[in-house]
């Protein structure tokens, strides 16, 4: 169990470079990179994850994953081999533990041509060395990591287009040796982790619930389709966005298109505690995918000038009160 939680570091891509943000308690407004990498030459940086004290950056190409240091020297490279001439349909990801010691690396490579399967693979930050390695039965187009805030453990969804998503965990096992878990559904699309551990939140693949469920089991929690939210299913659907914004309440994003076919998106409150819903928080975005919730109240959008900008939430209404109270 992590006592202290370090700093979140979160990167974005702009003009070729990495840029990576520090979120400090209470700053809020636009914010300013503290650090920026600068790739390797010929480096298409698909994804990118920033150790804490911003001495490492790791991440991935459509070929190989990279470790830079802060001054820009190579740390390690690991090179994902056989070489693979598809350049769509698969994006390889990464992200650090919560100690900021182990690199993850999503590998699609079944839809690279390179073999019948995706790895799942955690090295060493700082020597690159290959601490686990997992054969997946999955043909991903890419995937999105979750650590758990708390216990340390990561998660992985999965995309497998069509047909479905998939959602693993790896957490230590006897002797410290990662064992992992798969979640017995290929219809679910993990969307987030409660800031407290205690829980994460699920969207239908076919868009037309969402659910929460208990940490680690997996066990549902309760289940809201559209039709609770006050929308005609066959016109709305859930969008695979949204999270929590704080330990008690999640964000349900609910889109659809207009008479005029203009689409649109709408946020709406769940107390996860009781699995009411909670009205609706008016965020200033242009997609449905470019709220990212900080789960402590606050949430970032995106820029004029492309770096993030954190804005603080507005007080929520009233929260029901808990039963046998």
């Amino acid at each position: 169990m992590t006592s202290v939680r370090p700093a979140k570091v979160i990167t974005r891509h702009r003009a070729g470079s990495i840029h990576a943000y520090v979120i400090r308690p209470g700053a809020l407004g636009p914010l300013e990179p503290v650090a920026v990498f600068q790739p390797l030459p010929g480096d298409d940086v698909v994804e990118s994850a920033v150790r804490p004290d911003l001495e490492r950056v790791v991440y991935t190409t459509l070929d190989r994953a990279v470790c830079l240091t802060r001054t820009g020297d190579l740390a390690w490279t690991s090179v994902f081999e056989p070489h693979s001439d598809q350049v769509h349909g698969h994006r390889p990801g990464c992200a650090l533990a919560l100690d900021g010691r182990t690199a993850w690396i999503y590998r699609p490579d079944a839809m690279a041509g390179r073999r019948d399967a995706d790895q799942w693979v955690a090295h060493d930050l700082d020597s690159g060395a290959v601490l686990a390695r997992q054969k997946l039965e999955t043909a991903g187009h890419g995937a999105v990591h979750h650590v758990h805030p708390l216990d340390g453990s990561v998660y992985l969804d999965i995309g497998e287009g069509q047909d479905g998503s998939v959602i693993l965990r790896s957490a230590a096992g006897h002797g410290g040796s990662p064992e992992f878990l798969a979640y017995p559904w290929r219809d679910r699309c993990l969307i987030d982790l409660a800031p407290d551990g205690q829980q994460f939140m699920t969207a239908d693949h076919g868009q037309a619930d969402v659910a929460f469920h208990r940490h680690p089991s997996g066990d549902v929690l309760f289940t809201l389709p559209v039709e609770a939210f006050g929308y005609d299913p066959d016109e709305t659907f859930v969008e695979w966005s949204g999270g929590y914004l704080t330990p008690d309440t999640a964000v349900v994003t609910l889109g659809g298109e207009g008479h005029d076919e203009e689409e649109w998106f709408r946020h709406h409150l769940v107390d996860v505690r009781t699995g009411t819903l909670r009205g609706e928080i008016a965020v200033e975005v242009t997609n449905p995918y470019e709220l990212v919730l900080l789960g402590d109240g606050s949430w970032l959008t995106d820029g004029p000038d492309g770096n993030p900008v954190r804005c603080p939430g507005s007080p929520l209404p009233p929260a029901p009160p808990l039963p046998g109270t």
